[in-house]
């Protein structure tokens, strides 16, 4: 959302907008390395549409994704920051098939993240002393705010964390062979309380996922300048 790149964009003095496929991106430069800054939209399918429009017609080499998301393991507090470890998608479902839930034919239930932007996340956070908690990611085109639905997913999947655009985004990275990083700030726990929780603690939880985004892009640009 529009609430989650605004405190990604007061990081840089200077960007270029430009409008394309219905949404807007934003073109700067951080250490002298190419920058694209875009919100996904809501759910899967434009998420998936943003993602591609960055690695194709931007050219971008990697993607980083920051935002917030609602918990489902109960450690998990509003204000705690998760990589991503795996994705999901919770709501995909041809179980009528024979299949596991989540599971579609020529693709997988689960996709590993990149394992060495995820130990980059870690020790930027650990120098920061920053905790960053490991997560699965649970994905699908609904805001969760029921029990039942919560442990659904937390059975089926062994999920940590749900949200509605980690797993296309995944699937979109995994298939073009681009690096991926997801980072998420926990805004809500995915209860009857959720939609309150979400509001009221968006903003917050988007400054501090986008902070530490921040620091991880310069190390990363700066370990690839060694």
């Amino acid at each position: 959302m529009p609430e989650e790149i605004d405190p990604l964009l007061k990081y840089f003095d200077n960007y270029k907008t430009t409008k394309y496929g219905s949404n807007s991106y934003y073109e700067t430069s951080y250490n002298n390395t190419d920058i694209v800054i875009a919100y996904s939209k809501i759910g899967k399918v434009f998420s998936a549409l943003t993602t591609t429009i960055l690695i194709e017609k931007f050219r971008c080499n990697m993607v980083l994704f920051s935002g917030v998301a609602g918990a489902i393991d109960q450690n998990l507090k509003i204000g705690d920051i998760v990589v991503a470890t795996k994705t999901a998608q919770h709501d995909l479902d041809i179980t009528a098939f024979g299949h596991d839930v989540g599971f579609v034919p020529e693709g997988a239930k689960f996709i590993d993240m990149n394992q060495k932007l995820v130990n980059i996340a870690i020790g930027v956070a650990k120098s920061n002393n920053i905790l960053l908690q490991k997560a699965v990611v649970a994905t699908g085109d609904q805001f969760v705010a029921d029990e039942d639905r919560k442990l659904f997913i937390e059975k089926n999947f062994q999920a940590d964390i749900l949200e509605m655009e980690g797993g296309s985004v995944a699937v979109v990275c995994d298939s073009l062979d681009i690096p991926l990083l997801i980072i998420r700030s926990i805004s809500d726990t995915a209860n009857m309380d959720a939609g309150f929780d979400f509001d009221k603690f968006l903003e917050a939880s988007a400054k501090i996922s986008a902070k530490l985004m921040i620091q991880i892009l310069h190390k990363i640009i700066s370990l690839s300048k060694i």
